[in-house]
């Protein structure tokens, strides 16, 4: 996970006092402090895979544009269809700089025929909306963009049960939303925009509410949920994401890594002038990219950390996301590497001085069923 400095004044969500209560670990993240665990990252992983887990994910930004050249603008920013995103449709696609390097990583909502959010990365709330502004400057066009991240309270509830614990909250008859679409409606008496998304690999929703609301909405969950659903934590998060290879700004992505490096081309449209794509069109010119994103199972249970070196007859890769994931029993790691290496390749691991086997193996690590 990608913790801000603990000697920094850390912002709270709106949840903080109740992550207290129920025992949780606080540690810095992105510049708030958050649950990363409140008994067991095990545990809660494995409510998640069986049952239901809630997330508290108000630290993430949500930044509205509006106005008659919203769409123009956004085809600009975002490397995935604008225009072909039609209304209550959720996208997920990036913002990358000239060079193709990843500004963030993001979802896109299609709230209005002139208008859409993005939810952005926490940690780059501030980085992506002095970008967006400055693009928008040099454009000219007119579209306004809104930080609406403080007035925002964001909650995933993920796992089987998850459809049904929130339905327990919903009007009656209401027809809950297709994956990757949204809805605005009411929970618990609450107005909030109900998205069949997630960051776990599991079927369920992100719920974004009004702040000030954010606390009647967990309570809420928490007793439509009862034991069926757990509290989930930072920990858990990462582990669940990464069996998925779903990538974490400042660890896959960054300004120095671009999307066709990162595996991620079905999330870019070419041919609409997003910005970097003359960049990323020179990577089918060069015959692809150099170095990419690949899987690797460990042998044994060792973890290989962020930053380790990973060993090739062609050079040093680097971890970039590992851990011990529970639902595939093994030590498991993302990381870049020379592009020559596919699925089956042998390569090794440098933990403490000491050269680890591992495999680079097809993603995602872990598939529902």
């Amino acid at each position: 996970m990608n913790a801000a400095d603990s000697s920094a004044v850390l912002r709270r969500t709106p949840l903080w006092s109740r992550h207290v209560a129920a025992g949780a670990r606080m540690v810095p993240f992105a510049g708030f402090d958050m649950p990363v665990v409140y008994a067991s990252i095990l545990d809660e992983h494995r409510a998640v895979r069986t049952r239901a887990g809630v997330f508290d994910v108000s630290h993430m930004g949500e930044v509205r544009l509006r106005g008659p050249a919203t769409l123009e603008l956004a085809q600009r920013l975002f490397t995935n269809d604008v225009a072909g995103t039609g209304l209550g449709r959720v996208r997920y696609g990036l913002f990358c700089v000239e060079s193709g390097g990843v500004v963030d990583d993001v979802t896109l909502y299609r709230t209005g025929e002139r208008e859409l959010l993005f939810c952005v990365n926490a940690s780059n709330i501030a980085a992506d909306l002095a970008w967006m502004r400055e693009v928008l400057a040099l454009s000219g066009l007119d579209c306004e963009i809104v930080d609406e991240s403080d007035a925002t309270g964001l909650l995933a509830v993920q796992g089987p049960e998850a459809l049904a614990i929130v339905a327990r909250l919903a009007p009656a008859g209401m027809k809950p939303p297709k994956r990757w679409h949204f809805a605005h409606a009411e929970l618990a008496g609450i107005p909030v925009l109900l998205s069949r998304t997630g960051y776990t690999g599991e079927d369920g929703y992100e719920i974004f509410a009004p702040a000030e609301r954010t606390v009647a909405l967990w309570d809420g969950l928490r007793e439509a949920g009862g034991d069926a659903l757990a509290l989930a934590g930072l920990g858990a998060r990462d582990t669940l994401r990464t069996e998925m290879a779903y990538p974490l700004y400042g660890h896959e992505l960054d300004r120095e890594h671009d999307p066709v490096e990162a595996g991620l081309e079905r999330f870019v449209a070419f041919g609409r002038g997003f910005i970097g794509e003359p960049a990323l069109r020179r990577h089918e010119a060069q015959g692809g990219p150099s170095r990419k994103l690949v899987g690797l199972v460990l042998e044994g249970r060792q973890v290989a950390r962020p930053g380790f070196r990973i060993q090739t007859p062609d050079g040093d890769g680097v971890v970039t996301s590992g851990t011990f994931a529970p639902s595939v029993d093994g030590a498991i790691a993302l990381g870049y590497v020379p592009a020559k290496f596919a699925a089956g390749a042998n390569l090794h691991v440098e933990i403490r001085g000491k050269s680890v086997p591992c495999k680079v193996v097809s993603t995602p690590f872990y598939k529902r069923g």
